[in-house]
């Protein structure tokens, strides 16, 4: 079964703002087994978006789309589809009252602006928004079924979840099974060197990626003639699979490597604490936007000046004077440091050069010292990351994550030098 997704906003189609929405309908479509054959962006214009609602509910059988349902004048979406189905737009009284007790809640009144939001197609079925205003609705038209959510992301992501995968379920492929793997350490390329031949090796199967840096994802997917079949032919190409990438792969479907490895140190009744200096909170933010962190999370310092190294992670001065914030040694003393003033099982410290300046001709931009105290010593890895300031600190983060990984599955190796079986 075919599907489209279609964006609206001039904020997309100009480049201010990264169309997400697209590539998380897109993958979500896909795991439901549909075919989804066209991602189109329109700008906020009535004529552009009606005409590219009629021309993809003529060649596909669902269309999901976000954007252009908000209070402001350019939010023109719902007036151009009643204009597309040759309807009226009306005030949907329901969703005006939800808006108007939402907006009372935080002290404001009612204005026309707010109230537009609750105005859709005569035609349309309204679909409730439990997160924000605007409300989506569905529609249909050429023998198609053409859902309409808000832009933003954790509304449109509520929307989909609640109102759209329900109805559309059953309309997708049941001949179709899929298995998602998530990695971290090995490049996209290097991926899929590994797995160049599993599609010849295994009849029917189609191997897909996706990278969400620094994550990437190995798609496993097979369309037979029953649904029994295809997942058959799954199971087996997956085995083949996990067994070239055992190493890096840390779960499947919708896991995260911060979630991964809290699930780890949860299990091994581990306690963590954090020293960072160049990643600004990065690590105990990944950590703690997982749920449950607070079973295993102590703390996170970050001591980005050597007066807070000092300080607060009890730093000597000729450790700082004699090697500098940058080093290897410093990286150890804030793990030690951090571990023993938090009291916790674990210390990790991260200490670098994110860039883009900074940089001396013995310390590039790139280099971080990444250090973890565990149960039986200190492990201390030099790395030089390539990227921008962003993509510097995210790796640094996610191989911090990755050092922690490999000390819960064998606590022993802090003792030891892990260089060689540590997959970054």
């Amino acid at each position: 079964m075919t599907a489209a997704v279609l964006s609206i906003g001039t904020e997309l189609t100009r480049g201010e703002l990264v169309n997400s929405n697209a590539a998380w309908l897109s993958a979500a479509l896909s795991d439901l087994g549909f075919d989804v054959v066209e991602n189109v962006t329109v700008a906020d214009d009535k004529e552009r978006i009606a005409t590219t609602f009629n021309r993809l509910t003529k060649s596909v059988r669902v269309v999901v789309c976000t954007g252009g349902l908000g209070p402001t004048t350019d939010d023109v979406t719902a007036s151009a589809i009643a204009a597309a189905l040759g309807v009226a737009l009306v005030r949907d009284q329901a969703s005006f009252e939800y808006i108007r007790r939402k907006l009372a809640l935080s002290g404001r009144e009612m204005s026309e602006s707010n109230a537009k939001q609750a105005d859709v197609p005569a035609s349309a079925e309204v679909l409730p928004n439990a997160v924000g205003t605007a409300p989506g609705f569905v529609v249909e038209a050429n023998g198609a079924s053409a859902f309409f959510l808000p832009g933003v992301p954790k509304e449109m992501d509520r929307l989909y979840r609640d109102c759209v995968m329900p109805r559309i379920r059953s309309l997708s492929a049941t001949d179709a099974f899929q298995v998602r793997f998530k990695l971290f350490g090995l490049p996209e390329s290097q991926v899929g060197d590994r797995l160049a031949d599993v599609e010849a090796s295994h009849s029917g199967v189609t191997i897909g990626y996706r990278v969400h840096f620094p994550e990437v994802e190995v798609k496993v997917l097979a369309r037979a003639d029953t649904h029994l079949v295809a997942r058959e032919r799954v199971e087996r190409a997956a085995i083949d699979v996990r067994s070239r990438l055992s190493p890096w792969i840390f779960g499947e479907g919708d896991d995260t490597f911060p979630a991964h490895v809290g699930r780890l140190l949860r299990g091994r009744g581990f306690t963590l604490a954090v020293a960072e200096s160049c990643t600004g909170g990065l690590l105990g933010h990944l950590l703690t936007r997982e749920s449950g962190a607070s079973d295993f999370f102590v703390a996170d310092a970050v001591t980005y000046a050597n007066s807070a190294k000092a300080k607060f992670l009890g730093l000597a001065e000729d450790v700082l004077r004699w090697h500098g914030a940058v080093s290897g040694e410093v990286a150890a003393a804030m793990a030690e440091g951090v571990k023993r003033t938090a009291q916790a099982d674990l210390g990790v410290g991260i200490t670098g050069i994110a860039g883009p300046g900074g940089a001396t001709e013995s310390k590039p931009i790139g280099l971080v010292y990444i250090s973890v105290a565990g149960p039986t010593g200190t492990i201390v890895r030099e790395h030089t990351f390539t990227g921008d300031r962003n993509q510097v600190q995210m790796r640094a983060a996610y191989t911090a994550l990755q050092m922690v990984r490999m000390v819960c599955l064998d606590p022993a190796s802090s003792a030891r030098d892990i260089t060689a079986r540590l997959p970054i």
